[in-house]
């Protein structure tokens, strides 16, 4: 069964930090995530005139910019206006889970796709509050508790906040 660790950085230093000692624990780009609110760097995004449905609406444009550095490396870069919420940039995994859930307006956006992940809806939410307070939420795919350990140790190394583990629910095929 697989799982996803997760964890809270209060700074884009301790974030980078953490998602560099993922990279060389040797997790990939590709099961690394991140989520941050937007302050100000794409805030206008949601607010385009052209655009149709600037809620749930998601770029990749101008992002790598905004991302650079270490969070750079991370796959899937975007920029989501989510309703209710406000715009936030994801990079990873948790980008597709934000991005399905934002256009479709499901259960609170941010907190429908942590439930999603397996985080109970209380954890969910808070985490969701301490997102808009300006944390970064890391969470990294883990396929065995070999993977689940490591993850652990580099966010208890690092003194990331709110570190918590979760089994990763399968999504039944629709037909």
């Amino acid at each position: 069964m697989s799982h996803s660790v997760i964890c809270l950085a209060t700074t884009r230093a301790q974030a980078e930090h953490i998602v560099d000692q993922l990279r060389d624990a040797n997790f990939s780009s590709n099961d690394i995530s991140a989520l941050f609110a937007d302050h100000g760097t794409s805030r206008d995004f949601a607010h385009e005139t052209h655009t149709k449905a600037p809620e749930g609406a998601v770029t990749g444009a101008g992002t790598g910019g905004v991302i650079g550095g270490t969070l750079g490396w991370l796959a899937g870069i975007g920029v989501l206006a989510i309703p209710g919420v406000g715009p936030f940039i994801a990079a990873g995994p948790i980008l597709a889970a934000l991005s399905g859930a934002a256009i479709g307006a499901t259960v609170g956006g941010i907190t429908g796709s942590l439930i999603g992940m397996g985080i109970p809806e209380l954890e969910a939410k808070r985490y969701e509050g301490k997102l808009q307070e300006g944390n970064i939420l890391i969470a990294v795919h883990a396929e065995d508790s070999d993977e689940v350990d490591r993850a652990k140790k580099i966010f208890e190394t690092a003194e990331a906040a709110d570190i918590c583990t979760t089994s990763e629910k399968s999504v039944p095929n629709a037909s």
